[in-house]
């Protein structure tokens, strides 16, 4: 078998962590159970783009018990975990090619080296595999059946590919499933997020002014997280509904040019470049501190950072000190890249149990209905979804009312009236 790990005598204390992982993911387990007897992905081989962290670990081991044959790789330089990549080579015989802090020659050769298994379904977190197949790797193209994207900045990118007719398969956007965005998204980056920037600086939340760029699903979730700690929140957008919701939710909303000499902390979660650049850096106050929690490293203008300061050195792990010419200090964290996995460990296992379930059921529904797609982007099946949230109820012991046969009728038609 083939692989590219830091060190496979890390597995033991990986396979600890994977296991404490699994018993936060009940949905997960359930499927498990099945996959084990059905095996409804036989012998396809599945090229997986993903953080390889705990829960995309058991991800991939339920992938195997319902017979696929995955091949993981890193979504993102900084988010592996070095043990769980030797415990699922060692333990558990899946091929992992990802060694946290890998270079970016590194980082593409481990999406290859899962690409050269010639897959029939895609998984991606990103689309950086999905990019490459579609760019280096045109003709292979033609072999995959269809895939699925994780992320909103990974699903952006497949609309865009869709719109000017360049997508050669199918992609289940698993982003869009809402047990997927209004948890995954909202509740797991909301604490995620917190959790690294504090880790990484011990910086305490209550009484600091936080800036958050962007008020999507993940803005939302840290700008609430945020002010639960007792922070002073201000969220900057460009979308003018957004702005009106985190106005209406309680949070000031202005320009990040105005909000920039007011923040202790800036977090950017847009998806979008340079958010934060030159002429907000000048306006930062001394010791700033500056993170992003979108996918990639490109919201926060590093390149602009450096060339405005007179020395940078490693203050902490995962924060650097960047001394501008004026000797005002702004402190960048995990790099600008996404610092709940840069500086701790991404997502709780309890909320990934959902977005996980979405990918292994999606792979199902991809497997079994790619003839009948298009080369498009697809939600998950609302029936799927609807599944997912009754298995995470029936898991933490939560029974729900039913609509009684009166109740449907009512809601079915117009006739009735008052």
């Amino acid at each position: 078998m083939q692989y590219d790990v830091k060190n496979l005598k890390l597995a033991g204390a990986g396979k600890l962590k994977i296991e404490w992982a699994e018993r936060f993911m009940p949905v997960l387990r359930l499927i498990r159970k099945r996959f084990i007897k059905e095996k409804p992905l036989k012998d396809v081989r599945m090229a997986c783009c993903l953080h390889v962290t705990t829960e995309t670990a058991n991800l991939m081991i339920t992938l195997k018990a319902g017979g696929a044959k995955p091949y993981l790789c890193a979504s993102n330089p900084l988010s592996t975990q070095d043990e769980v990549a030797a415990s699922l080579v060692k333990d558990f015989g899946i091929p992992v090619f990802a060694v946290r802090g890998e270079s970016n020659q590194i980082y593409y050769q481990h999406i290859n080296s899962c690409l050269d298994i010639n897959p029939l379904i895609t998984m991606d977190d990103g689309a950086d595999l999905v990019t490459q197949l579609h760019t280096k790797r045109k003709n292979q193209a033609q072999n995959v059946i269809g895939g699925s994207e994780e992320t909103t900045t990974g699903v952006i990118r497949l609309k865009s590919m869709q719109a000017k007719g360049v997508l050669l398969f199918p992609v289940l956007a698993v982003n869009d499933s809402k047990t997927k965005h209004f948890f995954d998204n909202r509740y797991g980056t909301g604490q995620s997020t917190l959790d690294g920037i504090m880790r990484a600086t011990n910086v305490l939340f209550s009484g600091a002014t936080v800036v958050i760029a962007g008020y999507g699903w993940c803005g939302r979730g840290v700008a609430s997280r945020a002010k639960g700690l007792g922070a002073n929140v201000i969220v900057t957008e460009v979308d003018s509904l957004k702005a009106i919701e985190a106005t209406m939710d309680g949070f000031l909303v202005m320009p990040m040019k105005k909000a920039a000499p007011l923040g202790d902390v800036f977090i950017t979660l847009t998806g979008d470049i340079n958010v934060l650049t030159r002429e907000h850096f000048r306006l930062m106050k001394d010791g700033a501190i500056v993170a992003n929690s979108g996918h990639f490293n490109v919201e926060i203008d590093i390149n602009s950072l450096k060339k405005m300061s007179k020395k940078r050195r490693a203050v902490r792990p995962n924060v650097e000190e960047y001394t501008l010419g004026s000797g005002k200090r702004i402190f960048l964290l995990g790099e600008g890249r996404l610092i709940n996995l840069a500086a701790a460990e991404g997502h709780p296992a309890s909320v990934m149990d959902m977005s996980f379930a979405n990918q292994a059921l999606g792979a199902e529904y991809m497997y079994r209905k790619a003839e009948t797609l298009q080369n498009r982007v697809y939600s998950i099946p609302a029936e799927i979804d609807d599944s997912i949230a009754r298995l995470k109820l029936e898991s933490m012991g939560i029974k729900i009312d039913k609509l009684t046969p009166e109740q449907k009728k009512y809601l079915a038609s117009w006739e009735m009236g008052t």
